[in-house]
């Protein structure tokens, strides 16, 4: 089968994620404005965590505030005692018109206020996604150049595999459903289908672990394999079969097989119907048939090896596939390699150009990353194949209608159309 092993390299902060919470941007007249506490002690009690008791005083500082607040057009919207400073903050919204700065220093000259200031933005120092600059197609596609064009948005892939972790924070929203279709061993998260789901769809700059290749992109989770002791995952063609059969009614236009195993009638018989309905099938090449194995062998499925496989079947494309950051159960990261990883990669690729140009056909859309491709002439001087590493930048570019990034396939570029800015 074409399932790689998983070598897990949790980081620090990983351990320590958080989801991140999104605070609406402060209005631009609010302002705070500072009053006085009285100078006798105070002492903090557990309601604040370093607050203060009150001081019967309080009540007379908000009479005050909503004194000042009348005279100089203000509304109070909120207040918090600061006593390890020793003042009130109230913030106040202005419902006039006059320049604010001019507002602030009338506050500032009222003996009443201690003194009074604009409100502040601030941003978080993290980078976007921490593990970006070390995911092979960030350098390979020039990921951040796919994404000016294209995110997936809009685009359904359903992710035939093992258990995928919906609860992992680089996948917080970006699952659609999650079904079980394995009866006979407990359902949960588990590894390879994680991964495959990370590299599709991990959300983009939350601060957290890496971005997928489409990550507006929708993911059906739909575990038809499950992970045990032996290989990293098993399926059969019961599991599978139901499996697909729920994409296709679920409206999906990717599908994503990092599996492999022996012909079978029913899901082959069910691949062809996904195919008249112009659904998409990408499948991983199994490095240990000289034909790819079943699914990828499979007339209309888009087989893909990993780009450091030596003798790649002939009319598989080549992607991504080795040392791969993604996404693990229990909010981990980690390396993975193998042709499970490179289809994932194809399977959110499929995702950028559906979005830009949705009619796209999985025949036209196999042609456009096929003619993307280029073969490595270090590659075919060692006897590597002829199959080709797609050239993910000038495949997008066709859908977008324009060279939105340095595409290196000179041969691949020259029928474009004239450059337009990507929508």
């Amino acid at each position: 089968m074409a399932f790689a092993c998983v070598v897990p390299r949790a980081s620090a902060a990983t351990q320590a994620a958080t989801h991140p919470v999104s605070t609406p941007a402060p209005a631009t007249r609010q302002v705070l404005v500072m009053l006085r506490m009285p100078s006798p002690h105070f002492r903090p009690d557990g309601a604040y965590g370093g607050g203060y008791t009150e001081d019967g005083t309080r009540a007379a500082r908000r009479r005050v505030a909503r004194d000042l607040a009348a005279t100089y057009g203000l509304r109070v919207v909120d207040d918090w005692p600061m006593p390890a400073i020793g003042i009130d903050c109230f913030l106040m919204e202005d419902t006039g018109t006059g320049p604010v700065d001019r507002l602030l220093d009338t506050l500032a000259h009222d003996s009443r206020v201690a003194w009074a200031q604009a409100i502040q933005d601030y941003h978080g120092l993290a980078d976007g996604d921490p593990l970006l600059p070390v995911q092979p197609a960030t350098h390979a596609w020039q990921l951040p150049a796919l994404h000016r064009a294209s995110t997936g948005r809009g685009v359904t892939v359903a992710v035939i595999d093992s258990g995928v972790d919906a609860n992992h924070p680089d996948l917080d929203g970006q699952i659609k459903l999650r079904r079980n279709f394995v009866d006979a061993y407990p359902d949960g998260a588990e590894a390879h289908g994680t991964a495959v789901a990370g590299i599709i769809a991990a959300r983009e700059g939350n601060g957290l672990g890496i971005a997928g290749i489409a990550p507006g992109a929708k993911l059906l989770a739909l575990r038809a394999c499950w992970e045990t002791a032996g290989p990293p995952a098993r399926c059969n063609s019961f599991t599978l079969g139901k499996a697909i059969n729920f994409a296709l009614m679920s409206d999906a236009r990717v599908i994503n097989m990092s599996l492999g195993g022996p012909r079978d009638r029913l899901l082959e018989t069910l691949l062809d119907a996904a195919l008249a309905r112009g659904v998409t099938l990408v499948g991983a090449a199994d490095p240990a048939q000289p034909d790819g194995g079943f699914p990828a062998s499979h007339p209309g499925v888009i087989a893909v090896a990993s780009d450091t496989q030596r003798a790649p079947p002939p009319g598989s494309l080549r992607a991504p596939g080795t040392d791969v950051p993604t996404s693990l159960p229990g909010a981990r990261f980690g390396l993975v390699s193998g042709s499970s990883y490179a289809s994932a990669h194809v399977a959110g690729l499929a995702a950028l150009v559906l979005e830009l140009r949705p009619g796209t056909t999985p025949a036209r859309l196999r042609a456009d990353l096929d003619g993307g491709a280029r073969i490595v002439p270090a590659a075919l001087a060692s006897g590597a194949g002829q199959a080709g590493s797609i050239d993910a930048c000038a495949a997008v570019a066709r859908a977008a209608g324009a060279c939105f990034c340095l595409c290196p396939s000179t041969t691949t570029t020259a029928s474009l159309p004239s450059p337009r800015p990507p929508h």
